[in-house]
């Protein structure tokens, strides 16, 4: 009779912790500890609070938050936090192998395995694609998606410096041959992410993913299709060749970013050039912070061998983020000013629904003020929202070194990883009711796309160490495309409920036949 794998049998590469009280591997207590110790160094009594909390899954919320209050009072606090949460990720986490745990930094000085490099040539001897962006069944390129884009400013679901980011890259076709590049992409076949665009841009692409026949045959396919350049990682020992991928993955090709962290790092310092990262892995549940924790390591360990080296992220607009005095004034002045009919409609419903956004501004060591937009969607979970804070983390302090980091906010959008949320899903579709705009994946695609393009071939990006902005944050500001919930009068999560029973309504109209 075969046995069921014990947790610890099934377990490989980068892991959460042992709680030293109870032995096992509490995501709660890492968490805990990591935000903890972020906070330690710019105030005791915030850590203490986050110490203290026993519900983590009910109460991590306000310390996310808390955390990015405390950024807010000065630039040298943001970076200090951020400098601390990564120090306790890298002391926690450990690397889980035949002999047990080890270190992180040990595990990365001593990898394994060998990997390979496969080259595959696009096909196409054409130009790089002009770009265009789908929106509802329509390409729209020119002046009609200069229009759009003015609209999407205008109805507040992109902030205008996106817009003038994306007007430059219609300004400037030339930057889209990307030929003098290359791009790292761990999680190179994210729904959301740039490879389509990339592989018709004639970029140089290292693509890193799970050795399995989904992600790759969509890789081969978009790479086969364009004019770029794939560097794919294979088993040390195995003998593959571009030929014997003309009907699709086998067995070999690929990397797993959780188990081959150090493997993956060695390969990747071993292309003489430097890289343009991209952080694109996503994972459910507790596996996403792992992911998150292997991508951070790899980006950190090639920015330390080469200073060129960029990293990028694309953030979630479900999370905390400071946000300019005029965005934050702007959702005030909507609050206050909402109609009767609004006011008193959720009067009935009490404090915890229609609660207002943003109820105040900070005051900056720097002179400015900044308001905090909280559109965290709790059903999202603490390990997504530690995950996506190592991000946020890691680009604050990439940027503080003297180092090119990218983060770029994109719109929620209907990946197959979101929708497999039925709330999130049917509050995706009913969230139009409070201005709220979902993007379909290949026009999400199209936009980030660009604007990468576009923070590497702007001097004057906020992305490059060498421009000064006030304040870290700001780097999260500029370029945002958060649809629409940067705008939202109401604090997101305490209408969500309402968007997903008009979403659920929704879902189960009959569809009209054109």
């Amino acid at each position: 009779m075969q046995t069921k794998p014990t947790q610890e049998e099934q377990l490989e590469g980068i892991a959460f912790p042992r709680d030293e009280a109870s032995g096992h591997r509490s995501t709660s207590e890492a968490s805990r500890t990591i935000l903890a110790a972020a906070a330690s160094g710019v105030s005791s009594k915030a850590a203490d609070a986050i110490r203290q909390t026993r519900n983590w899954r009910k109460g991590y919320v306000d310390h996310f938050h808390r955390l990015v209050e405390l950024g807010l009072g000065s630039p040298e606090a943001a970076v200090a936090i951020a400098r601390a949460g990564l120090s306790a990720t890298r002391g926690s986490f450990v690397f889980h192998g035949d002999d047990g745990d080890l270190a992180i930094d040990d595990a990365m000085a001593q990898p394994q395995d060998e990997l390979k490099t496969l080259t595959i040539d696009g096909r196409s001897t054409e130009g790089p694609a002009p770009w265009t962006v789908p929106l509802n069944g329509e390409q729209l390129s020119g002046d009609r998606l200069r229009v759009q884009l003015e609209r999407w400013v205008f109805r507040g679901v992109m902030e205008p410096s996106a817009a003038d980011a994306l007007h430059r890259c219609l300004d400037n076709p030339d930057w889209f041959d990307l030929s003098d590049r290359t791009f790292t992409l761990l999680g190179a076949a994210s729904e959301a992410g740039p490879l389509g665009w990339l592989a018709r841009w004639r970029a140089r692409l290292v693509a890193v993913d799970v050795p399995a026949a989904g992600p790759w045959n969509r890789i081969l396919q978009a790479v086969r299709e364009g004019n770029g350049v794939l560097y794919a990682p294979i088993a040390g020992g195995s003998s593959l060749s571009g030929g014997d991928l003309l009907n699709g993955w086998k067995e070999g090709l690929g990397a797993n970013l959780l188990t081959q962290t150090p493997a993956i790092a060695r390969w990747l310092a071993s292309f003489e050039t430097s890289l343009d990262i991209g952080c694109l892995a996503y994972l459910h549940g507790e596996k996403h912070t792992r992911v998150s924790v292997a991508m951070d390591t790899i980006a950190d360990a090639l920015q330390q061998a080469d200073p060129n080296t960029s990293i990028a992220y694309m953030a979630t607009p479900t999370d905390s983020f400071a946000v300019p005095e005029a965005v934050a004034k702007r959702v005030m002045t909507a609050w206050r000013e909402r109609s009767l009919l609004a006011k008193a409609t959720q009067w009935p419903m009490g404090s915890h629904a229609f609660a207002p956004g943003i109820t105040r501004l900070y005051e900056c060591s720097n002179g400015k003020r900044y308001g905090i937009v909280d559109s965290t969607i709790t059903q999202q979970g603490p390990n997504y929202a530690l995950a996506k804070r190592l991000q946020q983390w890691r680009a604050t302090v990439a940027r503080a070194d003297g180092r090119n980091a990218v983060m770029n906010i994109a719109p929620s959008t209907t990946t197959r990883s979101v929708v497999s949320n039925p709330a999130l899903e049917a509050g995706f579709a009913g969230a139009d009711l409070f201005n709220v705009e979902v993007f379909a994946p290949e026009t999400t695609n199209a936009l980030m796309a660009a604007l990468r393009v576009h923070e590497l071939r702007n001097e004057t990006s906020a992305s490059r160490a060498g421009n000064t902005l006030d304040h870290p944050y700001e780097l999260f500001m500029d370029n945002a495309i958060h649809g629409g919930l940067w705008s939202v009068p109401y604090l997101p999560r305490t209408v969500l409920p309402f968007a997903a029973a008009a979403g659920f309504v929704r879902q189960r109209l009959p569809r009209r036949k054109k």
